[in-house]
């Protein structure tokens, strides 16, 4: 019967037991939230980026330069006026 009184648990003891028991719910919780942001922005991530319009693309060429704001209308007109047909 001496045994079981000649172990049991000191200060030092209840201060590990009680840290290592604080890590260990740490990491569950790190584990659980990074876990649970992945599989969400995997879901983010899966829409295809929306590609510019004709309209958007003149503007950022008159932006640029590239063209002025005589070509910008012309080619605005142009774009509002539908497919050309030769009859």
């Amino acid at each position: 019967m001496m045994f079981w009184y000649d172990h049991d648990v000191s200060g030092w003891g209840l201060f590990a037991m009680s840290a290592g028991m604080i890590l260990f719910w740490t990491l569950i919780i790190t584990v659980a939230v990074l876990l649970f942001r992945t599989l969400n922005r995997s879901q983010e991530h899966t829409h295809a980026p929306a590609t510019p319009s004709a309209e958007d693309i003149l503007r950022e060429r008159l932006a640029r330069g590239e063209i002025d704001e005589d070509d910008y209308q012309r080619r605005l007109n142009a774009l509002h006026a539908g497919p050309l047909t030769k009859p």
